[in-house]
C-alpha cells in the first residue's frame, strides 16, 4: 500500500566529485578497526569479526575499495578497509578479480566474507552511492555516512537503499553509521536499512536514520519470512514516515532506541514476526508499534518504553496499533547478554553516541558515554588496534601565551563554567561543555599567527579529553587532530579565531587553559 510522504525536511545534498585514488596498504599499527565488541544477534552463529587479523588498506575512492577487495588472495581473506573522504559515482568503477564481484553504481560486497569497512580521519561519506551486501558473511561497517541514495532520478544506486542486504547474508554489524535521505519515494528514495531473502544475525547499533520515507524493512513481502535474528539498539530515528523497521516474519530485538517524528507508523511487526521492544523512547509520533497495512498479524513483547506525545489510530481490518496502552502478546527469549539503559535517558545518551564521527562512543550501561573498551580478540570481538600518532610529541611551548587578553567563546558550557576561564591564566577555573563533546575558541581582533597550542586540563580531570580537532574558524580547515590534552603543533597559520573541538571524552572534559603560541 502506497502512503503519502509527510517529511518536514527536504534538503537536497549535492554530489561532490573527488579525484581517483588507489588503495594503500598500511601496517597493522595504523589500523583503526572496530574497537570494543560486537553486540546483539551479530554475536551469535559464530560471531562477527569482519576483517580482524587481515591487512589494513586505506581507500579514498569507491574504485579503491573495490580494488582492495579484488586484491585479496581469496574472497574470504580478511581485510580492513579504512575509508576517508567522499565516495561517489564519479570515483567508483567496477573492478574485476577472482576474489570479488563488484559493480560501478554501488559499493558491492558480493560473494565475499571477512571484511571491515570503517571511516577514518575527517570521515567517510558515501554520497548518493549505496552499500550492497549479497551472498556474503562476517561483514562490519562502522563510522560511515551514507546519504541520498536514489532508486529513481539521477544518479541511481542500490535500488534506493543506503545499506541493503539480500540473498543468504549472515553476520553483519553496522555500527556508528549515519544513514539519511532527503525525502520519500516520490523524491526517488527508498529504505535506509533493508534486509531480505534470507538475511540473518545482524546488529544495527549507535546509528542515526533520518529524513526518509522508509526507515527499513526485514522481508520484502509477506512471503519472505526467512529473515531473522536482528538487533537494533541505541539508534536514533528522526523524521521518518514508516518502517522503523517493518518486520515480516522472524525475530527482532529492539532496545534503547530514540524515535522522534514518526509520521505514519513505526515498528511494524507483521506476518508472524515477533519483536522484543524494551526501554525505547518514542516522542511526537504516530502509531509507533503494531501491525499496519496488512491483515497478517505480527506480535510484540513490550517493557520499559516511554511514549511521549504519541497518537494512536483506531483498530481496523488492516491496522492493529499496539496503543494507547501497549501490552505484550508474545514472549521472545534473547540468547545473548546485554545491559539496558533506562528509557528516560535514552534521548540524551543516543544523541551523544549515535552516528558517524562521534568517536565510537558507547553507553556504559548507566546512560553515560564512554570510549569503547578494547577486548580480547575472539569469535565475537574484532582485534583492537591503535592509530599511529601523526607527529612526534612536541616540546613544551615557549614564548608569550597569546590567549591572555584575547576573547573567547564556544559551542556550549556546563553550568558554573565560562569561556573566559580558559584565557585567564588561572588553573583553578575552567570551561566544561554541557555534554561529553563541545568546542572552545580563542579569538583576536586582528589576524594573529599561531603554530602551537597547549590544552591544560583542570585538576582531577586529567585524561578525560578523548579525540579532538583544532580548526581555523574562518576557513573550517582542520589544522590538527588527535586525542588527549597537552601541547599540539601545526603549520604556522594566520587567523582571527582558533577552535579546539572535543569530539569524544571519558567523563566531563574540563579545560583550565587554552594557551596559544606563535612558535
Amino acid at each position: 500500500m502506497r502512503r503519502t510522504v509527510a517529511l518536514r525536511l527536504l534538503a537536497a545534498l549535492g554530489t561532490a566529485a573527488v579525484g581517483g585514488a588507489v588503495a594503500v596498504a598500511l601496517p597493522m599499527s595504523e589500523a583503526s578497526a572496530a574497537t570494543g565488541g560486537v553486540t546483539g544477534y551479530a554475536t551469535q552463529n559464530g560471531g562477527t569479526t569482519g576483517g580482524a587479523g587481515g591487512q589494513t588498506v586505506r581507500a579514498t575512492t569507491g574504485t579503491a575499495i573495490h580494488a582492495a577487495l579484488c586484491g585479496r588472495a581469496s574472497s574470504s581473506t580478511p581485510i580492513i578497509i579504512e575509508v576517508q573522504g567522499t565516495i561517489n559515482h564519479g570515483n567508483t568503477t567496477k573492478v574485476s578479480g577472482s576474489s570479488c564481484n563488484t559493480a560501478a553504481d554501488k559499493i558491492e560486497l558480493k560473494e565475499i566474507s571477512n571484511v571491515t569497512i570503517i571511516g577514518v580521519g575527517g570521515g567517510a561519506v558515501f554520497d548518493q552511492l549505496g552499500i550492497h551486501i549479497r551472498d556474503s558473511s562476517n561483514i562490519i561497517i562502522q563510522n560511515v555516512t551514507v546519504r541520498n541514495v536514489k532508486k529513481s532520478g539521477s544518479p541511481t544506486s542500490n535500488g534506493g537503499d543506503a545499506i541493503g542486504m539480500e540473498s543468504t547474508v549472515r553476520n553483519v554489524w553496522v555500527d556508528h553509521a549515519t544513514l539519511e535521505a532527503s525525502g520519500g519515494e516520490s523524491e526517488g528514495f527508498d529504505g535506509l536499512f533493508d534486509m531480505k531473502d534470507n538475511t540473518q544475525y545482524v546488529t544495527l547499533s549507535y546509528s542515526i536514520l533520518r529524513n526518509s520515507g522508509r526507515g527499513g524493512l526485514i522481508g520484502s513481502s509477506e512471503s519472505d519470512r526467512s529473515n531473522s535474528f536482528i538487533t537494533f539498539h541505541h539508534n536514533s530515528y528522526e523524521n521518518i514516515d514508516s518502517r522503523t523497521p517493518l518486520l515480516r516474519g522472524g525475530i527482532a530485538h529492539i532496545y534503547n532506541n530514540s524515535y522522534v517524528s514518526l509520521h505514519e507508523s513505526g515498528i511494524n511487526s507483521r506476518a508472524g514476526a515477533r519483536a522484543k521492544v524494551e526501554n525505547n523512547y518514542f516522542k511526537n509520533s504516530k502509531d509507533v508499534l503494531g501491525t499496519f497495512y496488512t491483515s497478517e498479524a505480527g506480535f510484540w513483547q513490550v517493557s520499559g518504553n516511554i511514549f511521549d506525545n504519541v497518537t494512536w489510530s483506531a483498530p481496523g481490518s488492516e491496522n492493529n496499533p499496539a496503543g494507547p496502552n501497549p501490552q505484550s502478546n508474545t514472549t521472545v527469549s534473547i540468547p545473548y547478554a546485554y545491559t539496558l539503559d533506562g528509557a528516560s535517558c535514552v534521548p540524551a545518551i543516543v544523541s551523544q553516541t549515535a552516528g558517524a564521527n562521534k568517536g565510537l562512543q558507547v553507553s556504559n550501561g548507566n546512560c553515560s558515554p564512554q570510549q569503547p573498551t578494547p577486548t580480547t580478540p575472539g569469535p565475537t570481538n574484532p582485534t583492537p588496534t591503535t592509530p599511529a600518532p601523526t607527529t612526534p610529541p612536541p616540546t613544551q611551548p615557549s614564548g608569550t601565551n597569546l590567549s591572555i587578553g584575547a576573547g573567547s567563546d564556544g559551542s556550549s558550557k556546563a553550568s558554573g563554567t565560562g569561556y573566559g576561564n580558559v584565557r585567564d591564566g588561572d588553573l583553578s577555573t575552567f570551561w566544561s561543555p554541557a555534554g561529553a563533546t563541545g568546542s572552545i575558541s580563542i579569538k583576536w581582533g586582528s589576524a594573529t599567527t599561531v603554530s602551537r597550542i597547549n590544552i591544560r586540563e583542570a585538576s582531577g580531570s586529567a585524561g578525560s579529553i578523548g579525540s579532538w580537532q583544532v580548526i581555523n574558524h574562518a576557513t573550517g580547515a582542520v589544522l590538527a587532530s588527535g586525542s588527549g590534552a597537552g601541547v599540539i603543533s601545526f603549520a604556522a597559520t594566520s587567523l582571527t579565531k582558533i577552535t579546539f573541538n572535543i569530539t569524544s571524552s571519558t567523563g566531563a572534559p574540563k579545560v583550565a587553559e587554552f594557551e596559544t603560541y606563535a612558535g
